[in-house]
């Protein structure tokens, strides 16, 4: 019984490690790609057509193979599995996967796509980049409320400034602050508000460049430059991580080295004494 028991974790321990090996996670990832493509295929009236059988029978193998991943990952890990988030993403997307796309559950056919989000858990620069977004949300958020009092007082400024002549584009305050989003992502800003409002208000320009460069060029940099920073710093997350497992190991093979210098010692005293007994 005890050695069962202390067998048991072994081979889960090198299941666990075969499955993220590079060759089965890369073999998913190629599975993953290929179910993309067959999806958008059978988007084609015509590809249906052609091979319409054969891709379904190949998805169907797909998700079997998926069910199998996941399946010897929660074999290995037991109930670790649930305590990391892309595992559980992982599970979610193929459960939606098995649930029948027919009578009233139709709508979740178009959800069979969510397979391909599978590869952010698969492929680990994906992974850290949606890592570092999650991780960089908070800041994200302040950000994201100084953005909202910059549009709010320019929306205010717009709408006692040019509601009147242009109440199509900032009769109040809501229209306004949609007329300035089409402004701050640069789309038809020019010809369709910002000309026409500098036609009746030829000092206008000063109000839209301002808006420009406030929101477009100082806030929105912000953004970039708090997700870059957060990615800097998981890499060096996992740069130290895996420097301290290095650092792990040397010392692991260290102290075995010394354990069996120190046995093969007591050993040559044990042969000496015995020797000397003898003399």
């Amino acid at each position: 019984m005890s050695d069962i028991t202390i067998a048991s974790p072994d081979w889960r321990v090198r299941l666990g490690q075969w499955i993220d090996s590079p060759g089965p996670r890369n073999f998913v990832v190629t599975l993953i790609v290929l179910n993309a493509v067959i999806l958008g295929l059978q988007t084609s009236p015509a590809m249906r057509a052609i091979a319409g059988n054969a891709m379904n029978w190949i998805n169907a193998l797909i998700v079997a193979v998926f069910v199998v991943e996941v399946g010897i990952r929660l074999l290995a890990l037991g109930p670790r599995f649930f305590r990391d988030g892309w595992n559980v993403f992982d599970i979610l997307v193929v459960g939606v996967s098995l649930v029948p796309d027919s009578g009233g559950l139709s709508v979740l056919r178009a959800l069979r796509i969510l397979r391909v989000l599978r590869l952010l858990s698969t492929v680990r620069h994906l992974r850290v980049v949606i890592e570092s977004l999650l991780k960089a949300i908070p800041g994200i958020g302040w950000i994201a409320l100084l953005l909202l009092l910059v549009f709010y007082v320019f929306a205010v400024m717009g709408t006692e400034l040019f509601g009147e002549s242009f109440p199509q584009f900032f009769g109040h305050v809501g229209a306004s602050m949609f007329s300035l989003f089409q402004v701050m992502t640069l789309e038809s800003w020019s010809m369709g508000i910002a000309r026409p409002v500098i036609d009746v208000y030829p000092w206008a320009w000063m109000y839209f460049i301002t808006f420009i460069l406030v929101s477009s060029f100082t806030v929105l940099n912000l953004f970039i430059g708090i997700i870059v920073s957060t990615m800097q710093e998981i890499h060096w997350a996992e740069e130290e991580l895996k420097r301290q497992e290095t650092e792990d190991k040397a010392h692991a093979e260290r102290e075995s080295m010394r354990n069996l210098m120190q046995n093969m010692y007591e050993r040559l005293q044990r042969i000496e004494a015995q020797l000397d007994r003898r003399d």
